[in-house]
């Protein structure tokens, strides 16, 4: 389909447009234009999904020249990765926004700037030149900032604030690195970069760079590990990786329900995307010089984020930790795969495993988390505003649809077998147990203390003897279970017939792991 992508991208940019230039009275119509646009896009994507040749290694490819005095050409295209991440978005954005069909405080502004959000995700997700892909990531920074200071509570003001500085520093750090790239290569081509690093040309071009610029005595040596760590610098913050991690319980504490679903179910996934984009094709010696560093910083966020979400009492504390734990696994896999083997078959399979398994858990994690936050947005509506792990009990007894559907999504982030949450984690535990077992061993650790806090949650919300002061908490609404009928649907299908997924990846995992043998 010529042009698709780029229609992708505009299609939710033209919305937020159109919303926004709506009168200022007409509330209903701006929600109604918003999911509408929402909606178009997510069409227009499964139409994509429809028709994407998993075999092929690009599709939907769009190249035309744009600035060629410095080389940069407009360049887009998908791979199974990109494929599933633009799914990813498409799906959750819709979800997002009617759960904030309650917002009454500027209904126009706060969809036209999620629309504007979906507009930068998409553009993150196809784009194949970093010029264009970094222009796409800060637009995506700009509305989650006002998302969060705009409509969020009390502390939004500082946690917006925090989300900006964290986020831009890592920006600029990435951009640094990727701009000493195009002194060392001429080029922000990925597919050129991830060629020249294979071949080992990159290293000696970053090398020629330093010493260009008057880098002797052997210092120049250290520039390609400048130039990963900025990379990797911006791409930790986004994750986020400890101990980068600060300023994510603040933001998604603060943010309106619907747009934590958006920054756990999509924004999260932008870095760990760029390390699959970016680090791992074009930085795999750098990887692996750092490699027990990194995987003690992976170990690290999967067991420490678990161990803080036990300690926390409010409830969207509870679950933004508990995303930093998920994506930390996503972590220990990609990790994984950049250790250097021999070229036996058993390894790629090894390296394949974990990669597909970080991949499944990245829109695992992205549907399941969207709908926790969906569920303690719910509570704190029907509470008057409480969240506290210790405000409720006995709930099950009087929303009894609302304890099932809640405690499946639960389920579904523990990995229980026969929900999406667990093949994922299944598929990059086996990896990493054959590439690098001291890191898979420690991070068992975090498999156990996610039971618990997540068990905890539902055990003091739901169970035991009701709390007088709940008697008249409703159950869902029938719209409320039109609205996550999609989404429970999702976490039965993708569990019990993975290979939905799979069969879409596999082939670009394949094709990561041939770039990835020495």
């Amino acid at each position: 389909m010529s042009m698709a992508l780029t229609l992708l991208t505009l299609l939710p940019l033209l919305g937020a447009l159109a919303v926004a230039s709506l009168p200022a009275g007409r509330k209903e119509l701006a929600r109604r234009l918003g999911l509408g646009f929402s909606l178009a896009a997510m069409g227009l994507a499964m139409l994509l999904w429809n028709q994407f040749d998993a075999a092929a290694s690009f599709n939907f490819v769009e190249q035309y020249s744009w600035i060629p005095s410095w080389n940069l050409k407009y360049h887009v295209g998908v791979d199974g990765l990109g494929m599933l991440m633009v799914v990813l978005t498409a799906l959750v954005i819709p979800f997002s926004l009617v759960s904030s069909w309650h917002i009454e405080d500027q209904p126009k502004v706060y969809f036209a700037l999620v629309l504007g959000l979906e507009a930068g995700l998409f553009g993150v997700f196809t784009a194949l030149n970093f010029f264009h892909w970094f222009i796409f990531w800060e637009l995506s920074l700009i509305p989650a900032y006002f998302l969060i200071k705009l409509w969020g509570g009390t502390l939004r003001t500082p946690a917006a604030m925090q989300f900006f500085i964290y986020t831009m520093v890592g920006s600029v750090a990435m951009l640094l690195a990727f701009q000493a790239l195009y002194l060392a290569t001429g080029t922000f081509d990925f597919a050129t970069l991830a060629r020249l690093a294979k071949s080992g040309q990159l290293s000696q071009s970053m090398a020629a760079l330093a010493q260009n610029h008057g880098w002797k005595n052997g210092l120049g040596q250290w520039m390609p590990t400048l130039i990963f760590g900025g990379v990797f610098l911006g791409l930790a913050v986004k994750v986020p990786l400890i101990p980068f991690h600060t300023w994510l319980p603040a933001a998604y504490a603060e943010a309106p329900a619907g747009t934590s679903m958006i920054l756990t179910g999509v924004l999260s996934k932008m870095g760990v995307y760029g390390f699959l984009r970016l680090l791992l094709p074009v930085f795999p010696h750098e990887m692996q010089a750092l490699l027990p560093w990194l995987l003690g910083l992976a170990v690290l966020t999967i067991v420490a984020s678990a161990g803080a979400a036990m300690a926390q009492k409010d409830l969207k504390r509870v679950v933004a930790y508990s995303s930093i734990n998920h994506l930390g696994y996503c972590l220990l896999g990609i990790f994984a795969a950049a250790q250097a083997t021999d070229a036996r078959p058993l390894w790629a399979d090894e390296k394949a495993a974990a990669l597909n398994g970080v991949i499944l858990q990245m829109f695992n994690h992205g549907i399941s988390a969207s709908a926790l936050f969906c569920f303690v947005g719910l509570i704190e509506r029907r509470a008057g505003g409480r969240r506290g792990l210790e405000d409720f009990g006995g709930l099950r007894q009087i929303a009894p649809v609302f304890a099932g559907l809640m405690g499946i999504t639960v389920f579904s982030s523990l990995g229980l077998p026969g929900l999406n949450g667990f093949i994922g984690e299944f598929l990059i535990f086996k990896g990493a147990f054959s590439l690098v077992s001291w890191a898979a061993v420690l991070s068992v650790a975090g498999l156990l203390l996610t039971a618990i806090f997540l068990l905890t949650l539902l055990q003091k919300v739901f169970n035991g003897p009701l709390n007088e002061r709940w008697s008249g908490f409703p159950d869902l609404s029938l719209g409320e279970r039109v609205m996550l009928a999609p989404v429970i649907a999702i976490i039965f299908i993708v569990g019990i017939y993975p290979q939905c997924i799979l069969g879409a990846i596999n082939s670009s995992v394949m094709q990561m792991v041939s770039n990835l043998a020495r």
